[in-house]
């Protein structure tokens, strides 16, 4: 998730049954030349256990350089290859790696000789699901960690039907974990997922937005959640902007069309938490 799974978050969703987080996709060239991205890209503390640190990159010199920096504060190093926007592709960073498997498996082989946390790729099917075959028994050859697989090509919308088949192929093809991804929104959803692919887990990133207490059973976001993210939110730091955005997502299921054109409209922190208070009775003293 780019830009909203940073640590109030992270520790939000380990409180409802969530086992393993991921950092937003970081840029390994920016992460290791910039004392103010390594300042703001990634903080973590004893609570944010385990985390995969996850990069985007082009080239297998510039990812293993991030991966030192952050190889002892953090669980396992993530290499995005689905991350499916423009700008993404036209940086060779992201889904274009899909397009690249050799580049791919020296990203793995050269990070896992620099550091001794586990090394896993994040993916998308291929239209042909023999390239994807072939993708994935690369990067198990240099001894990649575990393969997360995002049901969907490059090019599909997130409104299209996940590919169980090709997830299923990954699963089949590979001696190691195989994580699943893609339109997960509710338990049964994962339940399905399971049944339909024979994974060895589930990640969520669009239903953990919307709700990030449904691994925990919740249909929508519970009141509680919201007050629990409010408060590690602002004890953390967080700015307007992904304060905001974290409780648009949230109360999507539950906010009138008429209240939720005004809520996103607001401006500034302490005018959401004015309305909070006015409209959902949040306590603004239990904030001091």
């Amino acid at each position: 998730m780019v830009r909203y799974s940073k640590l109030p978050f992270r520790e939000l969703v380990r409180r409802y049954n969530v086992d393993i987080c991921y950092t937003p996709m970081i840029l390994a060239d920016v992460f290791k030349n910039s004392d103010l991205a390594r300042e703001t890209d990634y903080s973590t503390n004893d609570l944010d256990d385990p985390v995969v640190v996850q990069f985007a990159a082009s080239n297998p010199v510039d990812l293993a350089a991030a991966a030192e920096l952050v190889a002892p504060y953090a669980g396992g190093i993530d290499i995005n290859c689905g991350c499916p926007q423009k700008w993404a592709i036209q940086e060779r960073i992201g889904s274009h790696l899909m397009s690249d498997p050799e580049m791919v498996r020296d990203m793995v082989k050269t990070v896992k000789g620099r550091v001794n946390i586990p090394c896993s790729i994040k993916i998308r099917v291929h239209p042909d699901l023999r390239e994807t075959y072939e993708f994935v028994k690369r990067a198990e050859s240099v001894g990649v960690d575990y393969i997360t697989v995002h049901g969907r090509t490059r090019r599909q919308k997130s409104t299209e039907p996940v590919n169980f088949e090709g997830i299923k192929l990954v699963k089949e093809s590979v001696s190691m974990p195989v994580l699943a991804n893609g339109s997960l929104f509710t338990m049964d959803d994962v339940e399905e997922m399971y049944e339909k692919t024979g994974v060895d887990g589930v990640m969520s990133a669009r239903g953990l937005l919307q709700n990030p207490a449904f691994f925990a059973g919740y249909d929508i976001t519970p009141w509680e959640c919201i007050e629990d993210y409010i408060r590690l939110a602002l004890g953390y730091g967080t700015n307007h902007f992904i304060f905001h955005h974290h409780l648009m997502y949230m109360f999507e299921d539950t906010m009138s069309n008429a209240e939720r054109k005004t809520f996103n409209a607001l401006s500034s922190i302490p005018a959401i938490l004015d309305h909070l208070e006015s409209h959902w009775g949040f306590d603004v003293s239990k904030l001091v």
